[in-house]
């Protein structure tokens, strides 16, 4: 056993990304992943001064946010590709094509024209992953996960309404249902809980491991 609790394992990606809506769990399992297959977690820098502002509706916020949101994550990712990090195993957070679910659903499309023309000229730099693990889970599973979060008194997130994170959760579904760029692992997370059980993420490993082309949907045994 490796530091008394587990061993860690290897797999054949380099690059893997966690995806999924908000408060289904991506950064926490991105965090796991990596400690235990020996890697790297890239985690997004949430900060986004704008992002009050979109909630509250502030004419022109949405633009705003999108375009902080879409800079930082191509200065992240084109940074992986610089740093040579793929030499082992770096788990992500997000996956850059997503930033487009959130386009389409907040902007105009005046905005739209503006963000496509600037999206397109940044995707060029970045890395697509070898593996993509997309999250889900029913909007009222996500509405109560986030209602549990312990609230941060040094940073004040605000908090999507139940309407957004439905419409969000469904262009979600959407997007994964379509999406075929890289090997797509599809995990169903209602009863979900590696944080509280090495055989939940044991499993999942095992599932990654056997990934091949295409796309794997993987519904955890609760029993």
């Amino acid at each position: 056993m490796s530091g008394g609790r587990y061993t860690r394992a290897a797999v054949s990606f380099h690059y893997i990304a966690v995806e999924g809506p908000i408060g289904v769990g991506k950064s926490r399992l991105a965090r796991q992943l990596a400690a235990r297959l020996g890697g790297t977690t890239l985690l997004e820098e949430a900060e986004n001064p704008f992002l009050a502002d979109f909630y509250n509706d502030r004419p022109g916020a949405a633009l705003q946010a999108q375009l902080f949101y879409l800079l930082n994550r191509h200065r992240q990712l084109s940074a992986l590709r610089q740093a040579d990090l793929f030499s082992g195993t770096t788990v992500c957070d997000y996956l850059f094509d997503r930033d487009k679910i959130f386009a389409y659903l907040n902007l105009d499309d005046n905005e739209l024209f503006i963000y496509q023309r600037l999206y397109d000229l940044l995707a060029r730099d970045v890395p697509a992953p070898d593996l993509v693990i997309c999250l889900q889970a029913p909007t009222d599973v996500l509405l109560e996960r986030i209602r549990s979060q312990p609230a941060d008194p040094e940073r004040e997130v605000p908090r999507p309404s139940p309407d957004y994170l439905r419409e969000l959760n469904e262009a979600y579904q959407h997007f994964f249902f379509h999406y075929t760029a890289t090997p797509l692992l599809v995990v169903e997370t209602s009863q979900f809980e590696p944080d509280q059980s090495d055989a939940a993420l044991d499993d999942l490993i095992r599932q990654v491991r056997a990934m091949g082309r295409g796309t794997q949907y993987y519904v955890p045994r609760t029993g």
